[in-house]
């Protein structure tokens, strides 16, 4: 059977309707509290008719971890009530919604942020500053929110979770040695470096239970000389893949570095070799902007499914037209 993005896919329990999925991309429209508005309701529901997945942007799982001071956030109940609005919007287009569960770590911004922590006192730059190494507690404390995050997204109506393990934020911080130089349980070789996104995932998976969708976005490569590669992150990820449902395939984010050549689909060869040895979907993302390219990945077997950001956000039917085969000018991508 020739792959296209028309083909239905499962994750997990879910069954996608095809294999286009919008992104997670930052709206910067949060309140102080971090809570979503009206904009975020009709720019989701909007966005919501065509494409088989909605991942909702990075949603903070704690005050201490937020990626911005207009973002948005799951870190009490008061929360779920908005947030339930969203993922009804998104359902009335008989679409699934996931929520990205985020921890900015050292990357967490400064404006709302009252303690700067990480896996070990190394600055992702001066504007960031240098945040304070994580305690034993400290780590467990994050856990637990990660698992009421997760016990909200439920309530909230979200079909799935994604854990934010990417771009430089805190879990990322944890898998990479460029950042993580502890010598304890968390640090140190590949296995201990996993150890906390280990325990996020099984506190989320105690929550949730094993039909409930969980999957992960990673950067593939931290484009620096001793950091991450797809080779480390398999190691990582395939002893943690009968718990997962998905992988979500990105690059980059924790250093203040741009990779030298960004190009169309310039990230899918990380995918790929990441999909060789895992057998869970891989998700695709970067500059895939064009069916006759979506639907060559799928073909070929690089990944399984499809996901685009900026082309959504300036388009709303974007998803529309890749779907009854026409094409679109490139845009400038910038998933978060």
């Amino acid at each position: 059977m020739t792959l296209t993005l028309d083909n239905p896919i499962n994750l997990g329990s879910l069954r996608l309707k095809n294999r286009l999925i919008m992104a997670p991309l930052q709206q910067y429209k949060g309140t102080i509290e971090a809570f979503p508005i009206d904009h975020h309701i009709e720019h989701y529901g909007r966005r919501a008719k065509h494409v088989g997945l909605v991942i909702l942007e990075s949603t903070a799982i704690s005050p201490n971890g937020r990626l911005w001071k207009n973002d948005i956030g799951i870190f009490t109940d008061q929360h779920v009530e908005l947030l339930k609005k969203i993922t009804d919007a998104i359902h009335a287009h008989q679409t699934p919604a996931f929520i990205q569960l985020s921890h900015g770590g050292r990357k967490s911004s400064p404006e709302v942020t009252n303690s700067l922590v990480a896996p070990s006192a190394i600055a992702f730059d001066e504007h960031y500053g240098s945040p304070e190494p994580l305690s034993l507690a400290g780590i467990q404390t994050i856990v637990e929110e990660y698992r009421l995050a997760a016990k909200r997204a439920v309530a909230a109506g979200f079909d799935g979770i994604e854990i934010h393990a990417a771009h430089g934020f805190l879990i990322h911080q944890f898998l990479s040695p460029l950042s993580n130089v502890r010598s304890d349980d968390y640090g140190g070789n590949s296995e201990n470096r996993a150890r906390f996104l280990k325990e996020v995932l099984l506190a989320i998976r105690g929550e949730v239970g094993r039909q409930y969708p969980v999957t992960i976005r990673v950067s593939a490569t931290d484009y620096c000389t001793g950091g991450l590669t797809p080779v480390e992150l398999v190691r990582m990820l395939k002893t943690l893949e009968s718990e997962l449902d998905a992988i979500h395939v990105s690059t980059g984010g924790l250093l203040p570095i741009q990779p030298s050549d960004v190009h169309t689909g310039y990230q899918v060869p990380h995918a790929a070799a990441i999909k060789q040895h895992l057998n869970i979907p891989v998700i695709a993302v970067g500059k895939i902007y064009t069916r006759s390219l979506a639907n060559r990945i799928l073909e070929d077997q690089l990944a399984d499914c499809i996901a685009i950001g900026s082309p959504l956000l300036a388009d709303p039917d974007y998803a529309e037209y890749l779907l009854m085969h026409q094409e679109q000018a490139s845009t400038t991508d910038n998933d978060s």
